[in-house]
């Protein structure tokens, strides 16, 4: 039945959202369950490697930080925007070396970065182990990498690695 309907979750849920994005009908029941299908059967073939997670207690506390960051993030950056120009900010682009190697912790940390406003992941070079990071008011640059090493880094190491 797994080679017929991979990941039957995935296929549920994606039926469920086309119907919420679209209407109610016969026709879009068909439409988002091909859609769906395709979906599952192209991430199957993808055959995306299981991760692998060391410390389980660490998730929630993880999601924690980075909830109270977003929320901070949000009131800093809308804070910004609301002073206009009385206000001198400076963007910047930094460059932060990684020690975490795991892709599944790679994509997460790239998740937490783009989702917190005023940052943005740009480029990893895994040769170097090496992020580039835009930031919208970059202030001091010595925060921001101790926000990624040592709040965001070390918790996502301790987990998948």
């Amino acid at each position: 039945m797994n080679h017929i309907f991979p990941h039957p979750l995935l296929i549920i849920f994606l039926i469920i959202m086309w119907l919420l994005l679209t209407s109610f009908s016969f026709g879009q029941l068909l439409a988002g369950s091909v859609v769906a299908f395709i979906a599952a059967r192209g991430l199957a073939a993808l055959q995306p490697a299981k991760p692998g997670l060391q410390r389980w207690s660490l998730v929630f506390k993880l999601s924690a930080i980075v909830f109270y960051d977003i929320v901070r993030s949000n009131i800093a950056v809308a804070r910004i925007i609301l002073q206009g120009s009385k206000r001198t900010r400076k963007s910047g682009f930094m460059t932060i070396p990684l020690d975490l190697r795991d892709p599944t912790g790679l994509a997460i940390l790239a998740i937490i970065i783009t989702s917190t406003p005023g940052t943005a992941w740009l480029d990893y070079d895994p040769i170097r182990g090496t992020l580039l990071l835009h930031v919208f008011d970059l202030v001091d640059e010595t925060v921001w990498f101790d926000l990624i090493k040592n709040r965001y880094e070390y918790f996502l190491r301790e987990i998948f690695e």
